[in-house]
């Protein structure tokens, strides 16, 4: 179990990095990241990195948790948040915390029932799991208000654009490795418009299911 001041020089860093929402800070500090992590990395838990998860797959630096998720937040708070890429659960119990409900996707079987179990293990009643091919999204409970990619695309799939609602954000990670651009788009009447909020490292997204 992580102690109080080392889950506080976390979330003062990911502020200091530019995290405002106080929303977002919150429920960073709140989630217990040491249980989405295997035995030999819970001991570095609140350390601002990506650590192994197995499977070649890695829990996200909360830094980049809580940038994607203040970026599809906005001004406001979506219903519906589709998560490509379930991992270990992280990102999906940060953003069960904030939105009503999130459908999440998951190509890797073991993966998907490992987070399955340990979010309704931690009481979370509002997450909707599917163990599929994220380039197809989750077209049968579309639209979304707001869709969360946790792997890197060498481009935005179609299939989520046409998933996400008029007015709704998407928050990708686009490029090959080691020169990866975290992209938010936002999907208007018109058509979308595109916002580049940094650089970012991350697994790529695969088809198939593994």
């Amino acid at each position: 179990m992580a102690s109080d001041a080392s889950r506080k020089r976390l979330i003062d860093e990911v502020r200091s990095w530019g995290v405002k929402d106080e929303r977002v800070l919150k429920v960073l500090a709140r989630v217990p990241r040491h249980e989405f992590m295997e035995d030999a990395f819970k001991s570095r838990a609140y350390e601002n990195s990506a650590l192994p998860i197995g499977q070649a797959q890695t829990i996200s630096q909360p830094y980049i948790v809580a940038l994607m998720t203040e970026a599809i937040l906005g001004d406001g708070v979506p219903r519906r948040v589709l998560e490509i890429g379930t991992g270990s659960g992280y990102q999906t119990a940060v953003l069960a915390e904030l939105v009503p409900a999130v459908f999440t996707v998951e190509r890797l079987r073991r993966l998907s029932e490992q987070a399955r179990q340990r979010l309704e293990t931690l009481g979370y009643d509002n997450v909707f799991f599917t163990y599929a091919d994220g380039l197809n999204g989750w077209a049968s409970h579309a639209p979304y208000d707001a869709i969360v990619v946790t792997a890197a695309a060498d481009a935005v799939p179609p299939a989520l654009v046409g998933q996400l609602a008029v007015g709704g954000r998407l928050v990708i990670p686009i490029g090959a490795p080691g020169v990866q651009a975290l992209r938010l788009i936002a999907k208007t009447a018109t058509g979308v418009t595109t916002r580049e909020l940094g650089d970012v490292s991350f697994v790529p997204l695969l088809s198939g299911r593994g």
